[in-house]
């Protein structure tokens, strides 16, 4: 050992204190001096299998290529599996789960409708001018002679002014017909048209004169389309249509018995619809809620419903029969989507499977469960609430078989000349889903649908008619001629006692995730969690020996020696009178201390000599 000490001798080391606790000491927290230290240092004490190899093959450089190729290429396998894990985990999954229940089942509700909005003779004053340009339309371009009943009240000042609006808004709307598209160059008179090669419908024009023709395959729907639209703008017209409404439950449903107990009025509401008419709601909110705990024919709702058609709107009502519509007690009677017909002289048995969907919101699906209006009353009331809107703000009023906004009156061309035009419109942008109804409007989490099968039988039979007949024109007198169609049967029971829940569950949950992303790291690497913690520690030591060293790059930088400016002939002499001093020698002391080391020749130590030499300059 040689120890070299400046002007004097070394004090030696204590009596009790070891060379290696003066040399060394450590600290409270130590950082690797180079990255290499670090990676080496990893690699031999990590519990990640593989790593031993990139330091203990690093005597051959082919192992050591192969072995951090077949690292990094592991490292990049998995996380590329984490990526696939990870992308389903966000897809948020569900698993579908089925239940069967048997319990005590809560009857829906039943809506009836009479199929005819007004009666005839109510409201033909109205409709009078309608139905003798109708007659005139159909003579013209059918060379059909429509019979019209005679008129039987005065004509009015007031009614010929109406008559005459009638007329040229009709004539600005006329029912006419269209060749078909490939066949649009070719003579009306020509021997190739033939009349089935002519599209019928109407023309609907802006107040620029902006012109479309809303064109028919058939011209019966064209025919009743027309006197449709003409028929919303003369309701619109009338100032109390709600006056020509006249509900009468008793002509309409002769017998009602629910779990083979008789209806009575407390089981009921009524509505009037424009289109359908009066309409019965059986076992809604507003009564006790019937329970069927029994399936069964016996055990549901039977009704008999008059279904003549002696006082209907002609060229409005074409169906004979009623309107029925199965729903949720919370779900309005939407009739044009889920109702269907009764014939006359059939009975309709309705035999019901209960099924319940209950969907997971939040990031699983875009369904409501905040109790919203659009949730209580499912989607269809918000799709059309949306079209209503964008009715009334494009085209300035309100489509008159939808519910009237607030500060909002309905359409009428009198006050709204185009509004046909922008109907048309709107309407073809809404099927079209150019409106954004269908994706505003979304579903509720939890909905109750009722699946449905029908069974159809002649309804009295031919040898019980006579007395049925007869009942029935002593009791609720009935006296039509043709007796068969005008008398219905309709039964509505559930099928079976149990009832059907679908639900959904998170298919991948976070412990799912966990687990299988310890799956694949276990696969890769045969580690555990403490090993993804050392690579953690390893990330933090890499940044903080970076740190370290970036800083004392910075300081290193700071401690450069300034610039040394020129000097002047001054400065040059002041450094020659200088010079002798500095290259005066100093005088310093070498103390060495030398041990003997043994001899080769002999096995015994020798005794340590000392041999100093002193030097004075």
């Amino acid at each position: 050992q040689r120890r070299a000490e400046l002007a004097g001798p070394s004090p030696g080391p204590g009596p009790g204190a070891s060379p290696s606790s003066q040399e060394e000491r450590e600290g409270l927290i130590e950082f690797y001096s180079s990255y290499q230290e670090l990676f080496q240092f990893f690699c031999s004490n990590t519990t990640i299998h593989g790593a031993i190899r990139l330091v203990c093959s690093k005597k051959n450089k082919m192992k050591t290529a192969f072995w951090s190729v077949l690292f990094f290429l592991t490292f990049g396998l998995m996380y590329w599996q984490f990526g696939i894990l990870y992308r389903e985990y966000f897809s948020y999954p569900v698993n579908l789960n089925l239940n069967l229940n048997s319990d005590r089942l809560t009857f829906p509700a039943v809506t009836l409708c009479t199929l005819n909005p007004y009666r005839y003779s109510a409201i033909r004053k109205q409709l009078d001018k309608l139905d003798e340009i109708t007659h005139q339309t159909l003579l013209d371009l059918y060379d059909y002679n429509m019979s019209l009943p005679q008129r039987d009240w005065p004509t009015s000042s007031s009614q010929r002014r109406s008559s005459r609006s009638l007329l040229h808004h009709i004539q600005r709307h006329p029912l006419r017909r269209q060749k078909r598209d490939n066949l649009v160059n070719l003579p009306e008179n020509s021997p190739s048209v033939d009349k089935n090669d002519w599209k019928i419908g109407f023309v609907l024009c802006n107040e620029n004169n902006d012109c479309f023709h809303q064109a028919y395959s058939s011209g019966v729907d064209a025919v009743r389309e027309w006197y449709s639209f003409h028929y919303i703008n003369i309701l619109a017209q009338v100032p109390d249509a709600k006056a020509l409404d006249e509900s009468d439950f008793e002509n309409f449903i002769y017998a009602c018995r629910f779990n083979e107990a008789t209806c009575d009025k407390a089981n009921y509401t009524h509505f009037h619809h424009p289109l359908y008419g009066n309409c019965y709601t059986f076992n809604d909110n507003s009564s006790s809620v019937w329970t069927s705990s029994m399936p069964g024919i016996n055990n549901g709702l039977s009704l008999v419903v008059r279904t003549e058609q002696n006082d209907f709107i002609p060229l409005l009502s074409t169906v004979t029969g009623a309107r029925v519509m199965v729903h949720d007690q919370n779900e309005p009677a939407f009739m044009d989507d889920g109702g269907f017909n009764v014939r006359p002289g059939i009975e309709t048995s309705i035999s019901m499977r209960k099924e319940i969907t209950e969907r997971l919101g939040g990031s699983y699906s875009d369904c409501t469960e905040d109790g919203t209006f659009s949730t209580l009353c499912a989607s269809q009331v918000c799709i059309r609430s949306c079209f209503q809107l964008n009715m009334v703000e494009r085209c300035g009023c309100a489509y008159y078989f939808y519910p009237l906004p607030r500060r909002a009156e309905y359409c009428d061309y009198t006050k709204h000349k185009a509004w046909g035009y922008c109907y048309y419109k709107l309407l073809a942008e809404f099927k079209a889903d150019v409106l954004g109804c269908f994706h505003k409007c979304r579903k509720p989490c939890k909905m109750t649908e009722y699946q449905l099968s029908a069974g159809y039988s002649r309804w009295p039979s031919a040898v019980s008619e006579d007395w049925v007949f007869y009942m029935l024109s002593q009791q609720n007198k009935y006296n039509i001629t043709s007796k068969r169609n005008g008398v219905a049967k309709v039964n509505i029971f559930f099928k079976e006692w149990n009832y059907k829940t679908n639900g959904e569950s998170p298919a991948f949950t976070v412990v799912t995730l966990l687990s299988q992303l310890g799956n694949q790291w276990s696969l890769w690497f045969g580690s555990s969690v403490l090993s993804v913690m050392e690579l953690a520690e390893l990330v933090l030591d890499f940044i903080a020996i970076t740190f370290i060293l970036g800083f004392r790059w910075f300081r290193s930088r700071q401690k450069l020696p300034a610039a040394v400016p020129p000097m002047n002939s001054q400065d040059n002499a002041a450094f020659q009178d200088e010079a002798p001093a500095l290259r005066a020698p100093h005088r310093f002391t070498v103390e060495a201390v030398v041990t003997t080391l043994p001899s080769y020749n002999s096995l015994e130590p020798r005794g340590p000599s000392r041999d100093g030499e002193e030097g004075h300059e």
